[in-house]
């Protein structure tokens, strides 16, 4: 094709990409449809455990009765065991029900139907046997991982107050397996979360925790808590929120990726609705915390990260106080400064129209905040990110920002006009970009800036003109650029 043809080409991408809102809805339904994929990969009831508290000598003996090969049991041998008189037929009834719980998930019907709940939620008491306590709340754990029917059915026998009392067990491993119970009831909905408040499940859940408790027990925790939190219509109470946020920020600063998973959730959750309850995650100072774990070498956690905190974003950065603005505008920037990858996902979460809102009309200490997100894009981003980033107005935004009277932020700008030229350049993308910062009125304004007070400004534009106009006159050739395509003028006195 002629030269005057390829150059139309190029030029038609900035065009002809389609209707910006249309696009941006379908980008925000499929992101929103990835994140929902990935919650329920760690769907909130589970049944396979592996306690981290059998360590106490009687778990750990050749003989004890949690090594027991149990051998394959009719449901009738189970029945007939579990209702008599010896507790070591209730023990083998009971093992031989979790057995059989364990193995498929039809036989969970058959043990309720064989009337067996009142049984099982019986034994939860017998604080003298503590191995057929433990068996019990093993089996009806493995029943509340079944349907809401299932927790119901459980709940109505009365297990819930047993539960609870049973976190306070002195036996670690009793304990722990009662948090896996509660967890389960907890992740069924807002009516079984709100029993569990009003038994005061709260209190004995943080009781749990402590400088010696198990790393995988505080996993289990961290994930009922998660689950606690994650129930709306209505959402959790406020005063139940104030009880768990020490415990939740105290989680955030460990290291386990399992944990930190989980407690991001949780923030995840509480900060999805109104202004207010952003406002309470906010106030908890842990905004830059999260903008750490972004760089998380578990890619689960960063994806977690991403994906609680890009659905609160749009909400902060059209937030009416400046002080919350800026604070969005700053975790955008640094959400930004990542690989190309993180940079699509701010496009489908569809984050640049209150980027650009913000940049156009927002609070000037919040648009000096938002121009950083820009000029990352510059630098990390793919061209057609870039020229995203152009279609949706970000360009014509930074540009009447040129004439702020703050020296920095102008700085800024330059480079990241600068930047994108240079990307434009290797991409063959030159002319289309250098007419519309021309179109925009950027070359005004940067001649403008060549009569600056401050000599590095002036240098820093006369630079820009002089290479916008070249690199806009003469065919693509490959150029030679420093580094990150900064401008070499020195740093602003």
């Amino acid at each position: 094709r002629s030269t005057m043809a390829c150059a139309e080409a190029r030029l038609s991408r900035f065009n002809k990409l389609g209707d910006p809102a249309k696009l941006r809805e379908k980008r925000i339904a499929m992101c929103v449809k990835l994140r929902k994929d990935q919650k329920n990969e760690h769907i909130m009831k589970r049944r396979t455990i592996t306690l981290s508290s059998l360590s106490d000598k009687e778990a750990l003996s050749e003989d004890s009765p949690f090594k027991e090969q149990i051998s394959c049991t009719s449901l009738e041998d189970i029945v007939r065991d579990v209702n008599s008189d010896s507790i070591p037929s209730q023990i083998r009834g009971c093992q031989a029900a979790r057995k059989l719980l364990s193995e498929r998930d039809s036989s969970i019907n058959e043990i309720i139907n064989a009337g067996l709940l009142s049984c099982f939620v019986a034994f939860l008491s017998m604080d003298d046997e503590p191995t057929l306590q433990f068996e019990a709340v093993w089996v009806l754990t493995n029943i509340t991982s079944g349907t809401s029917w299932h927790t119901k059915r459980v709940m109505d026998h009365g297990a819930v107050p047993a539960f609870i009392s049973l976190l306070s067990s002195p036996m670690l491993h009793i304990s722990e397996q009662a948090v896996w119970a509660v967890s389960n009831i907890a992740g069924d909905g807002p009516m079984y979360r709100d029993v569990l408040i009003a038994c005061n499940a709260i209190p004995a859940l943080l009781a749990c925790i402590s400088p010696d408790t198990p790393l995988d027990f505080l996993h289990n925790l961290a994930w009922t808590l998660s689950n606690l939190c994650r129930s709306k219509n209505p959402y959790l109470p406020g005063s139940v929120v104030q009880q768990m946020l020490p415990s939740l920020i105290m989680f955030l600063h460990l290291s386990d990726k399992n944990i930190l998973s989980q407690v991001c959730w949780a923030f995840c959750y509480l900060s999805d609705g109104e202004n207010n309850r952003i406002e309470v995650v906010l106030r908890t100072g842990i905004i830059p915390r999260l903008m750490e774990l972004l760089n998380h070498e578990d890619t689960y956690v960063m994806v977690v990260i991403d994906a609680g905190c890009l659905e609160v974003l749009p909400k902060l950065l059209r937030h009416s106080k400046s002080s919350v603005q800026k604070e969005a505008a700053w975790a955008l920037s640094n959400i930004a400064a990542g690989p190309s990858k993180q940079i699509q996902q701010l496009i489908n979460c569809g984050l640049f129209a209150p980027l650009v809102e913000l940049l156009r009309s927002g609070y000037f200490k919040s648009q000096r905040e938002a121009v950083w997100v820009v000029k990352n894009i510059t630098i990390r981003g793919t061209m057609d990110q870039m020229i995203f980033v152009i279609r949706i107005g970000a360009l014509e935004a930074i540009i009447r920002l040129l004439q702020v009277p703050d020296a920095k932020v102008v700085m800024v700008i330059l480079d990241t006009i600068n930047n994108l030229v240079m990307a434009a350049e290797k991409s063959g993308e030159t002319e289309g970009v250098c007419r519309l910062i021309k179109e925009l009125g950027g070359f005004a304004h940067i001649e403008m800036l060549q009569n600056h007070e401050n000599v590095v400004l002036r240098k820093a534009a006369s630079y820009l003109l002089d290479k916008c106009t070249e690199v806009s006159s003469r065919p693509f050739t490959p150029p030679k650029v420093q580094a990150a395509g900064q401008l070499s003028v020195g740093k602003l006195p």
